[in-house]
């Protein structure tokens, strides 16, 4: 494994690529936010944003996508500021928090119309394990239902703009931002909607899971978004974007934090509202070697409000630990309603760990603390 220089991201991380002088296209990204004039920027966004008002009242200016957590929370309350009449859309997720449904509650406080969806309970359960098993992603269907039930809930009540937050790659504004080509299609999904190669039409027939039942993880037809012109911006693209400032701002209008670090991360501000979130960072340590403590001690250390030296450190405490827990709920509840035990669990996981990066014993064994913690090859420098 190769670390990148000025973070502590390793090459094993998907689509980061680490230059001649030893810094990865993520650190390179945010040197470029220096270059960026944002007022510019935020008048791009207002245009935009008045190109779809509705004219009449008699639609919703836009959607927003939300979860309750403190990044959804800064979208609503940006779109408030500048005036919109937005309708907030959930797709509930695969095993909410207690604090994820307080969250929820807060963003219906601050004066905007909501509607939540939830899929089949059951069905859902048996992607769950169908994800899980076959690409090591507990929520697959979280990940894909929070792309297509918002762009199905525009089509549905035929309001164009959808209004995201972050954009993961940081390279454009998203298809309303475009001259050409501003619909949100296929196409799109596929390269932000975290299908992990495993397609939607897959399920059918595994574990009796029929057409019927993975409508809300379809996406609309390309008939269907033309007809509306759906479309989409990321917000991030033209304010800047900080996930501790949006924890701030969230607070400030209600969001609540939990009562501690979260379980393998190094804040207590994000990931509160599934607690499946545990297992499915845990399998990004199993296959990459790094986890979400990794993840928010680089976007910290990108800021300047730690050292490498202290992010090095905090990856070494925080990062990779078994999953026992996760905000607080123990891992065998989690995995009861999926119908798998705790061994069952552990074989899956050894199954999708990377035996590169891990050590290993004489007989090529995966060696594992009192704890059933891995021990990792490689750590930054």
């Amino acid at each position: 494994m190769k670390y990148c220089k000025r973070c502590v991201m390793p090459d094993t991380k998907p689509d980061l690529h680490i230059d001649k002088d030893g810094i990865c296209n993520a650190c390179r990204s945010y040197e470029n936010r220096t270059k960026i004039d944002w007022e510019k920027r935020k008048k791009e966004l207002v245009k935009i944003l008045d190109k779809y008002r509705s004219k009449d009242g008699k639609i919703w200016d836009c959607i927003i996508p939300v979860s309750g957590g403190k990044d959804s929370t800064t979208q609503v309350i940006r779109m408030i500021q500048l005036g919109l009449n937005p309708l907030c859309v959930t797709a509930t997720t695969c095993h909410l928090s207690d604090l994820g449904r307080k969250n929820i509650e807060n963003i219906k406080s601050l004066g905007v119309d909501y509607i939540e969806f939830s899929p089949n309970l059951k069905v859902r359960r048996k992607l769950n394990r169908i994800g899980l098993m076959q690409v090591g992603d507990i929520s697959w269907p979280e990940h894909v239902g929070i792309f297509t039930i918002p762009v199905r809930a525009a089509v549905e009540y035929k309001v164009p703009l959808i209004v995201w937050g972050e954009n993961s790659q940081n390279e454009y504004g998203g298809p309303a931002s475009a001259s050409a080509n501003n619909v949100l299609d296929r196409r799109w999904l596929e390269e932000f909607g975290g299908l992990l190669g495993l397609r939607v039409s897959d399920m059918i027939g595994m574990e009796g899971i029929e057409k019927k039942h993975i409508i809300p993880y379809t996406y609309p037809t390309d008939q269907e978004l033309k007809k509306v012109g759906v479309t989409g911006i990321f917000l991030g693209y033209y304010i800047p974007w900080d996930g501790y400032s949006n924890a701030l701002l969230g607070q400030a209008h209600g969001l609540t934090t939990f009562y501690r670090t979260v379980e393998g991360s190094i804040v207590n501000y994000e990931n509160l509202d599934n607690h499946q979130t545990g297992i499915h960072d845990y399998f990004k340590f199993l296959k990459f070697g790094f986890g979400r403590a990794t993840d928010i001690a680089c976007l910290h250390l990108r800021r300047g409000r730690i050292t490498r030296e202290d992010a090095i450190e905090m990856v070494k405490i925080h990062d990779g630990k078994f999953p026992w827990s996760y905000l607080g709920k123990p891992v065998e509840e989690i995995l009861k309603l999926l119908d798998i035990t705790v061994d069952e669990f552990i074989k899956i996981c050894d199954r999708f760990t990377n035996k590169k990066i891990f050590k290993l014993d004489t007989r090529g064994n995966l060696v594992k603390d009192k704890y059933g913690n891995l021990i990792r090859l490689y750590y930054p420098q």
